[in-house]
């Protein structure tokens, strides 16, 4: 397995996630491209000491940005919503 720091980027906290959260247990993260739900599972698992029910994937495209005349191309990311069990908590705050 690669390591955690590979396939775990950094929590997506919006609107949309932070709602996830309190109804359903879910959180999600920036992942890497490659990694597939096996891996980011036991990422989850064993960085955060949780116990994950299912992970959900999404690819992203990257948004075209424009300084002046200069046209540029963000890179493609991959985000994974990760469903949690019941008793399972991520606090990213520490609050």
């Amino acid at each position: 397995m690669k390591p955690l720091h590979q396939i775990i980027g950094k929590p997506l906290i919006t609107e949309k996630t932070s709602l996830q959260k309190e109804m359903g247990q879910v959180v999600a993260f920036e992942v890497a491209r490659n990694a597939n739900k096996i891996e980011i599972k036991q990422a989850v698992e064993q960085a955060f000491d949780v116990k994950v029910k299912k992970v959900n994937t999404a690819l992203m495209a990257g948004k075209v940005k424009r300084r002046g005349l200069v046209i540029g191309k963000r890179p493609n990311w991959k985000k994974a919503y990760v469903t949690l069990e019941e008793g399972s908590n991520i606090d990213f705050f520490g609050v």
